[in-house]
């Protein structure tokens, strides 16, 4: 099983690329749907079941690759579709995944007890197919969607009907070629290099609450029920972020700073729970912090990169942040073994988040360097402006003096 997760993930990452190459090329709605099908056929063929080997080429690397596919555009499109609102409509897109994660377990278990682990498999291979009907209702983007603000800032022409700025919007911008060079900008990378930090803490939590909850004592159906108490906060987090995230008091990038130095806090403080009850709060505050942090980062993406060119940044910026969940689980499996307590991969976490913190600190200030240097660029244009000839002057001075105006 871990095998198959590990596949699972490794495409989920690798892959993101490739779909958001296929997103600039194609449509995202034809992309989705291909995962669909791909989804489909690598849990309906996993139905096989000949061997192990089939099984992870199956039901890890097809459906791993489906869900790449699906996941990916479908988060793109809905940056699309909103602009003011991107922030909300991101939360409550991903709110789908607590949904699945408070749901699924019980779900799947009942479906094995009643038809058997293969036909559990032909069932959830069913519901996947679902995502083709998904990726068909994905209208394409509008082309007001992908502009950005300055191709909508063009003066209009005196005398001409139609302005400037309207057929800038009826005009559609379309990236044909999927930009690689986005690694060379500085923000992107900063930002990079904040996912795969975070990335390493993420995925932490839940595999080490089980153990520290049996170690306290906790019998297995209260610890069960953490998972459950972690998705619904999680759910609400999420909504909660969104819709504070949508009244544009705080920038994004500092909404975001402070969601992760909350989360790395509720980390460093889990281990002391001695009991259930302040073990279920502490997972609480995570849950709750971690569901804030997942409903606005995909926005800062957009913020940092802008529309033209987020497709290819999200591919890219999933690929990178693979790395830290990857290196993350070994490494506080590594450290809980060497110090024989399943309270240092908390600790572990926690510090790593707080190292991702202080990189989106460095990427506010390259923001706030940038801005300083575009509004210095803008007065230096205006102040360099030519003045009108001489003559023209006098031109119209006589023609003031003509009809009684007094300069």
């Amino acid at each position: 099983m871990f095998l198959t997760y590990l596949s699972f993930s490794y495409l989920a990452a690798d892959s993101a690329p490739v779909a958001s190459s296929l997103c600039v090329r194609y449509s995202h709605r034809a992309v989705v749907i291909t995962g669909g099908l791909l989804a489909f056929s690598g849990m309906a063929l996993g139905f096989l079941g000949f061997n192990m080997v089939w099984m992870y080429a199956t039901t890890g690397f097809l459906q791993g690759l489906g869900i790449s596919f699906s996941w990916t555009p479908a988060i793109s499109i809905v940056s699309h579709y909103f602009s003011k609102k991107r922030a909300l409509a991101n939360a409550i897109a991903s709110a789908g995944e607590c949904a699945f994660a408070f749901t699924f377990g019980p779900f799947f278990q009942w479906l094995i007890s009643q038809y058997g682990w293969k036909g559990a498999l032909l069932i959830i291979g069913g519901i996947q197919l679902n995502i083709c009907v998904c990726g068909a209702l994905m209208r394409p983007p509008a082309s007001g969607c992908l502009l950005e603000a300055s191709h909508c800032e063009t003066e209009t022409p005196p005398g001409n009907g139609a302005s400037r700025i309207d057929k800038e919007v009826k005009t559609p911008i379309t990236h044909k070629t999927f930009n690689w060079m986005l690694v060379r900008r500085p923000e992107f990378v900063v930002y990079a290099i904040f996912g795969i930090l975070a990335a390493m803490s993420f995925f932490v939590p839940p595999l080490f609450l089980v153990p520290l909850s049996y170690s306290l004592g906790i019998d297995e159906s209260w610890t069960a029920s953490l998972l459950s108490i972690l998705a619904v906060v999680d759910f609400a987090g999420r909504l909660l972020c969104g819709w504070y995230a949508n009244l544009h008091v705080t920038k994004t990038v500092h909404l975001l700073t402070m969601t992760i130095t909350l989360i790395s806090t509720s980390l460093m403080l889990l281990p002391l729970a001695n009991s259930y009850l302040s073990l279920a709060i502490f997972t609480g505050f995570y849950g709750f912090f971690f569901g804030t942090t997942v409903a606005i980062h995909i926005t800062v993406l957009a913020d940092v990169v802008g529309m033209p060119d987020f497709d290819s940044a999200l591919g890219l910026f999933m690929l990178i942040r693979s790395a830290g969940g990857f290196v993350g689980p070994p490494l506080a499996g590594l450290i809980v073994d060497v110090a024989e307590d399943n309270r240092a991969g908390f600790y572990m976490a926690g510090a790593t988040l707080v190292l991702s913190a202080g990189v989106l600190v460095t990427l506010d200030q390259l923001q706030q360097r940038k801005e300083r240097g575009s509004q210095t660029n803008t007065k230096l244009k205006k102040s360099t402006l030519p003045s009108p000839p001489l003559h023209l002057l006098k031109l119209q001075n006589r023609r003031y003096r003509e009809h009684g105006i007094v300069m």
